[in-house]
C-alpha cells in the first residue's frame, strides 16, 4: 500500500469542523501505517499496482536448452509457448462514517477518535479477511467464493482450484498434485518440501521451487507441532540428539483470520515459496486505487461525512508456489 489519499470539501476549513479535519486525517494515517506493517496479506500475495480495469497473467513454457553443434555448427531454433493464462478484474470497495455537529459542539474527543478508528480498522480488516477467504476457500477445494455478496474466482490459470490433485501440464497433459492428506509432522514437512522441489512446468521441466514459508491457522496443537519440528538444531527424538536439518530454514506465519475460513476441527498447513510467488505471479494482489478518503458536510443534517473508496482485487495464477497438507482426500506424502 502507498498510503491514503485525502480530499477535503470546500468550506470545511472555515466551518465548525475545520479544527477536526487535520487531527482526524493524522489519526487515519497513523492507524493505516500500523495496519500496513502488521498485514499478513503482503507476506502471502505478490503485491502489485495496476493502471487498468483488469490484468492478464500468463506462464511461458521452458525452452529446450542449448544443444551441441560442433565447430561452425548452425544455431538450432528453440521453442517456447504461452502456457495457461488468468485475468483478474478489479473490484470497487466503499465505506463511510459521519461525525455529528453535536459531537463537535460538545467536544467529545473520545467519540471523535472511535469512528475514524473503526473506519480504518474496517478497511484493513476487510483486506485481511478477503485474502484469508481466498486461501481458505482454496484449501476447501472451491472454485469460487462469495465475499461480501460478490463472487470471486479462486481457481488458477489452469482452471483448477489452487490446491488440486489434478493440475495439468499444458503440453504433456500429465497431472500434478499440490493437495496432500498428511497431518503436519517433521517427516511430512520434509516430504512436502521434496514434492514441491520436484514440481514441473508445462513442458515437464523441473522448476526452481524452493519453499521457505510455513503458513498455519491459529491452532495451538499445530503451532506446537511446527515449532517442535523446526525450533531446535538437534533432533529430540533420537538418543544421541542427531542433527535437525529443518532448524533455521523456515519463516512461520500464523494467521488468525484464516481460522474462520477453514473447516472446523481441521488443521491444514501450507508451504509457500515466497521468491517463486513474486517472480512467477502465483498468488497476486492488485491495488488499482489505494484508499481515497474525502470529507464533506451533509446538507440534510450538517454532519461531517467521511467516505472511503478503493479498488483492488486478488487471485491465483501459477499454483506451483504453494502446497497444502492435512486435507482429507489429498495425495498421501508418506505411505
Amino acid at each position: 500500500m502507498a498510503g491514503i489519499t485525502f480530499s477535503e470539501g470546500s468550506g470545511l476549513a472555515d466551518s465548525i469542523y475545520g479544527k477536526s479535519q487535520a487531527p482526524i486525517r493524522r489519526f487515519l494515517e497513523k492507524r493505516g501505517e500500523a495496519f500496513e506493517q502488521q498485514s499478513i496479506v503482503k507476506e502471502i500475495f505478490a503485491m502489485e499496482t495496476s493502471t487498468h480495469w483488469a490484468e492478464k497473467f500468463t506462464t511461458m513454457t521452458a525452452m529446450e536448452g542449448f544443444k551441441p553443434v560442433g565447430e561452425n555448427g548452425a544455431y538450432p531454433m528453440d521453442n517456447i509457448q504461452e502456457g495457461f493464462d488468468k485475468t483478474l478484474e478489479h473490484m470497487v470497495w466503499k465505506d463511510r462514517f459521519s461525525i455529528s455537529k453535536e459531537m463537535v459542539d460538545d467536544a467529545k474527543l473520545m467519540d471523535l477518535r472511535k469512528q475514524p478508528a473503526a473506519f480504518i480498522t474496517g478497511y484493513y480488516r476487510t483486506r485481511e479477511k478477503f485474502g484469508a477467504a481466498l486461501i481458505g476457500s482454496a484449501i476447501a477445494g472451491n472454485t469460487k467464493i462469495n465475499f461480501g455478496g460478490k463472487m470471486f474466482d479462486v481457481t488458477t490459470a489452469d482452471k483448477k482450484p489452487l490446491f488440486s490433485k489434478e493440475h495439468p501440464e499444458k503440453l504433456t497433459k500429465k497431472t500434478q498434485s499440490n493437495l496432500f492428506a498428511d497431518d503436519f509432522s517433521v517427516d511430512a514437512l520434509g516430504a512436502m518440501e521434496t514434492a514441491m522441489q520436484d514440481f514441473r512446468g508445462d513442458s515437464d521441466e523441473i522448476l526452481d521451487v524452493a519453499p521457505d514459508t510455513i503458513l498455519i491457522p491459529n491452532d495451538y496443537a499445530l503451532k506446537k507441532a511446527v515449532f517442535e519440528a523446526i525450533g531446535a538444531d538437534k533432533d529430540p527424538e533420537t538418543s544421541n540428539n542427531g542433527f535437525n536439518y529443518q532448524y533455521g530454514r523456515w519463516n512461520v506465519i500464523i494467521w488468525p483470520y484464516l481460522n474462520q475460513y477453514i473447516t472446523a476441527g481441521t488443521s491444514p498447513w501450507v508451504l509457500l515459496d515466497s521468491r517463486y510467488n513474486n517472480e512467477y505471479a502465483g498468488a497476486v494482489w492488485l491495488d488499482r486505487k489505494t484508499l481515497e478518503v474525502k470529507s464533506h458536510i451533509d446538507d440534510n443534517n450538517d454532519a461531517n461525512v467521511w467516505s472511503g473508496y478503493a479498488r483492488f482485487t486478488a487471485g491465483f495464477n501459477d499454483w506451483r508456489f504453494a502446497a497444502v497438507g492435512g486435507v482429507t482426500g489429498g495425495t498421501d506424502l508418506i505411505t
